[in-house]
Formats: C-alpha cells, structure tokens, sequence
C-alpha cells in the first residue's frame, strides 16, 4: 500500500499497487500529452517558421528569376524593337529604291518601246521600198528575158561560164584554155571546149561543155535529157575524156538543184551542172586527173616509142626500096653495056673488065648493105637498139 497526499486538501490516503499504478499512469499520461501538446506546438511552429522561411526564400529567389528574366525581356524588346526599326528603315529604303528603279525603268521601257516603234517603222519602211524595188527589178528582168531569144539567154550562160573561168584562169588554170567550139566538120560542135596540160605538154584532163537555158516565159520546155545524146557524140569526136552540160533548165527540179549529177550510166564521164557548180565540177575533174597523171606520161611514152618504130621501119622500107630500084637500073644498064662489050670485045677488053669489077662491087655493096643497114640505122637511137635487142634475144 502507498500513502498519497492529495494535493488540493492535503490530506494522506492509501492507494493499493492497482490505484497506484493507474493513477501513475494518468499522471504520465498527462505529461505525455502536456509534453507532446507542447513539441507539437513548437513543431507546428518551426513548421511555420520553416514555412514561411522557405516562402520568403522561394519569393526572393522568385523575385530574382523574375528580375533577371525581365532584364532578359527587356534586352529582348529592345533588340527586337531595334531590329523592328532597322527593317522599317531598310523596307523604306528598298521600297524606295525599287520606287525610284520602277519609275526609271518604266521610263527605260515607254523610251524603248517609242525606239522599238520606230526602228520598226523606219525598218517596215526599207522592207517595203525594197520589196517595192525588188518587184520592180524582176519585172523589168521578165521584160528583157521575154524579149530575149532562146539563142541569146544561150549565149548570156555562156558568157557567164567564160568569164568565171577567165576570172580563176591566171590563177588556178594556168596551163589550161577555155574556148569556143568552132569545129563543125562533123556537122556539130558544143559550145566550149577545156583543155589542161602539165610542164611537158602532156595532158591532163578535157572536156567537152555544152550550156544550156530557156526563156521562163516559153510554152515548150527542153528537158535536160533532150542534149545528152548530142552532147555524147560531141565529146567522143573532139576526143574529149568528159562531158559536162551546164543547164538552166527543169529549174524545179529537185534532182538537177542538188548539186552536181552524175548521168555516166547513161552515157560515159558525163555529168549535169547548174551555173554555180560549173567552176567546182573543172577543179574535182582536174584534182582525179593530176591522180593519174604518172600514168598518162607512161602512155605517152609508149605512144613515142611506138612512133619511132614506124619512123624506123618506114625509113628501112623506103631505103631498102630505092637501093633495090637503084640495083635494078644499074643492073640493066650493065646489061646493056656487056652486050654492047660483047660486040667490041676486042677493043673494048678492058673496059669489060673495069665494068666486071663494077659488077662485083655493086654486088659486094648490096650484100654489105644488107648487113649493116640495121646497125647504121639504129645508131644513134637508143630506143631502136633495145628494140632488136630484145628480139634478138626473144628468137
């Protein structure tokens, strides 16, 4: 048992272990809730003091973000305002120059059109006096070529062709002529013939022209196949190597305005030209020709030697026939002198005999001039010498 004081009437009473207990309980109890009253307050106010220690903390460093990203929107704002300023500044001032640049050039643009207008005009202008002048110029040219006869358009092509190649002739064709066919002994002749010939005179290329042109205004019209015929026959008897018509005929012809036309399967080394071909077609004869030229000097060769034959043996026939006609004459006229001998013989023996000797060395003569003959004849003549050598040696 315990003895408690009770401490309103302090007065003593006993308390067993139980009521001890419970009352120590209540008392701790009591003290546990004063004590835990009083940490929750203080807690609950360090709470709020660290509360409103952080609030305060948080709203400074609040106020400074804010300040430092009003700094920033600031700064911002001011380059943006001065870039605003500068764009306006440079908007203006390009909207300005394309101003000033439109104004010029739209004045650039009326001064070129009103240059333009009149270029033109002046332009339409000259045009049409051309045109005008040209008109008139083929009509007068119509005129004259309808009064002109077929022979006289003829002989102006011809004029043409023989002043182009008088014009190149010193220069390119110097070894060559140009000329009128004046050969009508066969009963036709062309109208030009064309002759080249190298230092030594041998030949190069000919060729035989004819030209050929027609009043526009005629009812019938030639064709050029008309003269190819006669034109043929003319080379071939004025020994020409080509056949060259120069035409102004068929002018719509696609095939005669290409160029030059090649008619050889029709007739040989004959070709068909308009005026403008008539210098090219001389000169690509003329460079095929020099080609073969090493050959034609060889021809010539041959041609030379085969002269010298002939000259050859008709000088041996014509002396073998005179010594024979010589031989014969003086034979019978020794004839005539031994019978006359034979009647005189007496006192003409030695005559006789001066006439027999003669008979022996006329016939010693005629044996040794038919020995040497060859041999004094071909000297001298080296091509002659080779000539019996080789037959010689070919028997």
């Amino acid at each position: 048992m315990h003895d408690v004081i009770c401490p309103h009437c302090s007065k003593a009473f006993k308390i067993d272990e139980t009521g001890y207990a419970d009352i120590l309980k209540q008392i701790r109890d009591r003290e546990f809730d004063e004590q835990l009253h009083k940490r929750l307050a203080i807690a609950e106010q360090e709470k709020r003091t660290a509360v409103e220690l952080a609030k305060a903390q948080l709203s400074t460093a609040l106020e400074r973000e804010i300040a430092k990203k009003d700094q920033t929107i600031e700064r911002y704002k001011s380059t943006i305002e001065s870039s605003e300023l500068a764009r306006k500044l440079a908007i203006s001032e390009a909207v300005q120059t394309i101003s000033s640049e439109r104004d010029g050039l739209k004045m650039k643009l009326e001064q070129s059109r009103l240059e333009k207008q009149l270029a033109e005009s002046a332009l339409k202008d000259k045009y049409e006096t051309q045109l005008k002048d040209r008109d008139h110029a083929i009509e007068r040219l119509r005129d004259m070529k309808a009064k002109l006869s077929s022979k006289l358009l003829g002989e102006t092509l011809e004029q043409h062709c023989e002043t182009e190649f008088n014009r190149l002739r010193a220069t390119a064709f110097p070894n060559a002529y140009f000329e009128k066919d004046n050969d009508a002994r066969s009963g036709s002749k062309g109208d030009y013939v064309f002759r080249e010939f190298d230092s030594e005179g041998t030949e190069v290329v000919s060729v035989m022209f004819e030209m050929k042109n027609e009043n526009d205004r005629s009812t019938s019209k030639s064709r050029n196949e008309d003269f190819l015929k006669e034109l043929d026959r003319d080379r071939n008897e004025k020994s020409c190597e080509y056949a060259i018509l120069v035409s102004m005929l068929e002018p719509d012809s696609d095939l005669y305005n290409s160029g030059i036309v090649d008619v050889s399967h029709r007739y040989p080394r004959m070709y068909i030209v308009r005026p403008q071909f008539f210098i090219p077609i001389i000169t690509l004869l003329r460079n095929a020709a020099q080609k073969s030229l090493a050959y034609k000097r060889e021809l010539a060769v041959v041609k030379a030697q085969n002269i010298d034959i002939t000259h050859f043996e008709a000088e041996l026939e014509s002396f073998k026939n005179g010594f024979a006609k010589n031989y014969d004459l003086a034979t019978r006229r020794f004839q005539t002198a031994i019978d006359e001998i034979d009647k005189s013989i007496d006192h003409l023996q030695k005559t006789k005999e001066a006439l027999l000797g003669t008979d022996r060395n006329l016939r010693l003569a005629n044996d040794k001039a038919q020995d040497v003959t060859i041999k004094k004849l071909t000297r001298g003549n080296p091509t002659m010498a080779a000539k019996f050598k080789a037959l010689r040696e070919g028997d």
